[in-house]
């Protein structure tokens, strides 16, 4: 590689030259995109931006300038929405736009995050190691989310088959037997009279069985558009046993590997904190978060009010706490964020590790309590056979 390759700083000062003749667009303003390219997409995939992102790093950091790199990047896109975005991005930072801010246009594929990263990049000329960043975070995001996935497969198979199994229990199989019942004028105990009659109303009313577990989606969507509903909610994801701790370390690791990754970025930490506080999901989180960027501006640290928020334990505070006394806050973060992880990826095992025996527990219970229900009759009208005979 030469020595004197341009890394970012040739891209970032390419701009102002291209605009001489051509005055950059504002942030809010119509792309020069093909006609179709603002409307035609919809979100990326995650782990499609996660490619597109490490392959523009390694076409910076090889000194192509950008627009020749998303030129590129275009012409390797399969057709779809990622084609279309990447195409007027090309096109505005053709015109004279900066990076950022013809990324800034597409909030649906880069996000505040992403945009402020390349923007401090830009502005410190060192976009390629920003992307490095960046791909780094987002390959780390996905390996979190793609853990998260493949445990949750298992449960949900298993939940989906037992469900398949008791509607056809309940809708074709017990009505069978009653009918069996009828015609020996059997005795039924209570169980059976009672698993009998649920059956009864399930095949009398079957489109409200496979209807209301829409309509509790539908309800409690509904029902979280309130935020004080909502923010209890969230409070109670985290206080669940075991999966609770899951939910508190995502978004623990996400934290503090976003912040440190701002923050070693060159984004000040007021903003840095303002971008984290708006990718939260979790209301009590976001609160937290808002509490620590007040007490910042306020002149406070940010470990005492981590601290106090309850959604923290002790020894993510306290080395956050060592961090802003040594000056190396970002570092800590992403120290933490890896510890964090590592601990997740242990928490998400014993967590599916203990569901799986609870979950084929219940479904024994359930199938043992039908067939209980089922074959006791038969057992007292086959008694009654041999008493005949």
């Amino acid at each position: 590689m030469p020595a004197d390759r341009p890394t970012a700083r040739r891209p970032v000062a390419a701009a102002p030259a291209a605009a001489k003749g051509r005055v950059a667009a504002p942030a809010g303003a119509p792309t020069t995109a093909p006609r179709g390219a603002r409307g035609w997409f919809h979100r990326v995939p995650a782990k499609e931006l996660a490619q597109f992102t490490s392959r523009l790093e390694t076409l910076v950091n090889a000194g192509l300038p950008v627009v020749r790199c998303l030129r590129v990047l275009e012409a390797q896109q399969r057709p779809g929405p990622l084609k279309h975005v990447v195409e007027a991005v090309a096109d505005d930072v053709e015109g004279g736009a900066p990076l950022s801010e013809a990324m800034a246009k597409y909030p649906q594929v880069f996000d505040r995050l992403y945009v402020n990263m390349v923007r401090a990049g830009e502005a410190g000329g060192v976009l390629g190691p920003i992307l490095e960043r960046l791909a780094g975070f987002a390959r780390k995001a996905e390996a979190i989310k793609g853990q998260l996935k493949g445990a949750l497969t298992y449960p949900i198979l298993v939940m989906i088959f037992a469900g398949g199994v008791l509607l056809v229990a309940m809708l074709v199989v017990v009505p069978k037997f009653e009918q069996m019942f009828e015609s020996y004028d059997t005795e039924m105990p209570a169980v059976t009279q009672l698993l009998i009659s649920t059956s009864r109303g399930m095949v009398a009313w079957w489109w409200a069985v496979l209807l209301a577990p829409v309509l509790c989606v539908a309800l409690f969507a509904w029902l979280l558009r309130n935020e004080g509903f909502a923010e209890r909610v969230d409070a109670f994801r985290l206080r669940v046993p075991l999966f609770g701790q899951v939910v508190r370390k995502t978004i623990v690791a996400r934290f503090t590997r976003t912040l440190g990754t701002l923050l070693a970025s060159g984004v000040p930490i007021l903003d840095a904190l303002d971008i984290v506080r708006a990718s939260i999901s979790n209301r009590v989180v976001r609160g937290a978060v808002g509490d620590v960027h007040d007490a910042i501006r306020e002149g406070q640290g940010m470990s005492a009010t981590l601290g106090e928020s309850g959604v923290f334990d002790d020894m993510v505070v306290n080395m956050i706490d060592v961090g802003e006394e040594t000056g190396k806050l970002d570092g800590m973060l992403l120290r933490i964020a890896e510890d964090t992880e590592a601990e997740l990826d242990t928490s998400i095992t014993v967590l599916f590790k203990a569901l799986e025996p609870m979950m084929l527990l219940v479904v024994a219970l359930v199938v043992g309590l039908i067939a209980f229900a089922l074959f006791s009759p038969m057992i007292r009208l086959m008694e009654s056979f041999s008493g005949h005979s």
